[in-house]
């Protein structure tokens, strides 16, 4: 399964304001340091504000916070979140793919759904602040240790 890179992006913006020492990262340090474009780490922003995992204040002195929900969010639930609830295949077509000829008879879709869901719950339990434990943290995001 590969993730969509707003979930991606979702994970590692949290993850760099789980570890980082800088008073209130703007959005665009966030997107600097995670290499992503601005309008993009802007929209992802947004989406965990509203979400109520981080907090953003504008203007001097503004940037990004990361709230006790955000360090303690669960990762299959952000996955999830940003994911949306959608089967892996599409057995059902769209305006542009005529529907899955073998759809009434196939275990396929049931197996995905499963192996999804699998998926899921071995996230789960793995919160953002899991992610970034000492050592670890610092150090996969390339961020000195704190003293």
């Amino acid at each position: 399964m590969r993730l969509l890179r707003s979930t991606d992006l979702a994970l590692r913006v949290l993850m760099r304001l789980a570890v980082t020492d800088e008073s209130n990262p703007t959005t665009r340090d966030v997107s600097t340091a995670t290499d992503a474009p601005y309008t993009h780490a802007a929209k992802v922003v947004a989406e965990l504000q509203h979400m109520g995992l981080l907090t953003t204040r504008r203007g001097r002195g503004g940037g990004l916070a990361l709230t006790e929900a955000g360090r303690n969010a669960s990762v299959g639930g952000l996955v999830r979140a940003f994911e949306g609830d959608g089967d892996v295949v599409d057995c059902e077509g769209t305006a542009t793919s005529a529907p899955c000829p073998l759809s009434s008879a196939c275990r396929l879709r049931g197996a995905l759904r499963r192996a999804q869901e699998a998926f899921y719950a071995a996230l789960d339990p793995v919160t953002v602040a899991d992610l970034v434990a000492d050592p670890a943290g610092p150090v996969l995001l390339g961020i000195p240790p704190r003293p």
